[in-house]
């Protein structure tokens, strides 16, 4: 999920089993905390905050930690880290390794897990429990994405969910009605045939093919649809191994064997977002992130909710987190009430709209400031509706290689290399013996 609320680098990289495998080998290890307990001699906590934003998003989390210090004089924020979002657990494996861990890390949510195995990760549990973090108002998705056996190990950084964006002028000249809530995956497939013109190159509709999470998250509302799951409830093995797994898998054989999907081999699908912003690209299956891009492009856009198989659509959210890193008490609370300023509705509705995200509870969907945005952003109400019922991807640490193992299965059938039942078979044999090795 190539995640670019701005310019700047993908908040939905490609996942690293070193970085967590690193991580598990540290289990239980001693790690001692960076520069003491932070506190000068006049009360005041520094703490450090490795944000891994660029560009507008960094210059909004920049405005913010101004406005928090002028508020919160004895704690003094300092951004750092020196690393994009998608380098970010490769950076705190290395932190934790040589006991030099930040206050706080952007934690992508599909590496939660795998960051939880380290002690020093803090338990936010309590901070959840009182206090002005809206923890019962946070979207679902938003509060599953933060929680690892029960206990809340990050706040949620940002949210998002997927839903498909039409090219109105491509639609016209293929002659073909936009597509409303409510529609089939065959619909879909269906018109994205009818969309594609190989006379003029262009496609019906696009899907990254590069074999990382980006590739993969698109599956996962299929197979969730189709009453599958991720991981099976026992946790020992995959949970689509069966019906739900080949019926999601036959519709991407479906629109490779209509030829209608452009396979982007590169990660982040910015090849597929270009082609798509050139014309050639009937729908693209994206999130809120893309909607500056598309409207920059000056493109007559429509944005509907996902297919689905029974009638209703079955999305996901991609939330990202806050990890705070225990570095003594006074610089634990003060990285705690630094995260819990940040995600209340007054910052958040900021952070969501100048970052380019969704708000994370629904508090900050009610202000005005939201409210004035939704309406001068065609479609982006559509993505927040979603997130009443969206799901996310399982907080465990195996995630990474069962990942792995769906992209693997995703991407051989769009190239042609698999049927469904093949890479099926062998996706369940990878990802259930990376499940064995975890219990």
């Amino acid at each position: 999920m190539a995640h670019r609320p701005d310019s700047g680098p993908s908040r939905r990289g490609v996942l690293s089993g070193a970085g967590a495998t690193a991580l598990a080998a540290m289990t239980g290890a001693a790690v001692s905390a960076c520069g003491g307990d932070g506190e000068s001699a006049d009360g005041t906590v520094r703490i450090e905050m490795w944000h891994g934003q660029a560009d507008t998003a960094l210059t909004t989390l920049k405005n913010l930690v101004s406005d928090f210090h002028r508020t919160h004089p004895d704690i003094r924020v300092d951004l750092g880290g020196g690393v994009i979002a998608d380098a970010m657990l490769q950076k705190v494996t290395a932190g934790l390794a040589s006991g030099s861990a930040p206050d706080i890390a952007y934690i992508f949510g599909s590496d939660l897990a795998s960051v939880a195995r380290s002690p020093k990760l803090a338990d936010l549990t309590e901070t959840t429990g009182s206090g002005p973090v809206p923890w019962k108002q946070y979207w679902p998705a938003a509060r599953d994405a933060v929680t690892v056996d029960g206990k809340v190990r990050a706040l949620p950084a940002l949210v998002d969910a997927l839903a498909v964006v039409c090219n109105k002028k491509v639609f016209r000249a293929a002659g073909v009605e936009l597509p409303e809530p409510g529609w089939s995956w065959d619909e879909y497939v269906d018109t994205a045939r009818r969309l594609t013109d190989k006379g003029k190159n262009v496609f019906g509709t696009g899907w990254p093919g590069a074999g990382d999470e980006d590739t993969v998250w698109r599956i996962w509302p299929m197979v969730w649809d189709l009453g599958g799951d991720v991981v099976s409830e026992d946790g020992r093995r995959i949970g689509f191994a069966g019906e739900p797994g080949r019926r999601a898998l036959e519709v991407v054989r479906a629109l490779v064997e209509n030829e209608s999907c452009y396979v982007d081999p590169k990660p982040g699908g910015e090849q597929m977002y270009q082609v798509f912003a050139g014309g050639r690209l009937g729908m693209v299956t994206t999130g809120p992130w893309q909607l500056p891009d598309i409207r920059g492009a000056g493109i007559d856009y429509h944005v509907v909710p996902l297919p689905g198989f029974h009638g209703e659509s079955v999305t996901i959210a991609g939330p990202d987190t806050w990890a705070v890193f225990d570095n003594g008490p006074a610089r634990t609370k003060a990285a705690r009430t630094f995260i819990g300023w940040l995600n209340q509705p007054a910052q958040d509705v900021r952070w969501a709209i100048e970052a380019g995200s969704l708000p994370l509870s629904r508090p900050t969907e009610d202000l005005p400031r939201w409210r004035e945005h939704t309406r001068e952003v065609p479609g982006l109400s559509v993505f927040t509706e979603a997130l009443a019922t969206a799901r996310v991807r399982p907080v465990v640490p195996a995630y990474p290689k069962i990942s792995g193992a769906a992209a693997e299965a995703v991407t051989s059938v769009l190239l042609g290399r698999s049927t469904p039942e093949q890479a099926l078979r062998a996706c369940a044999t990878r990802a259930d013996a990376a499940l064995a090795a975890e219990n």
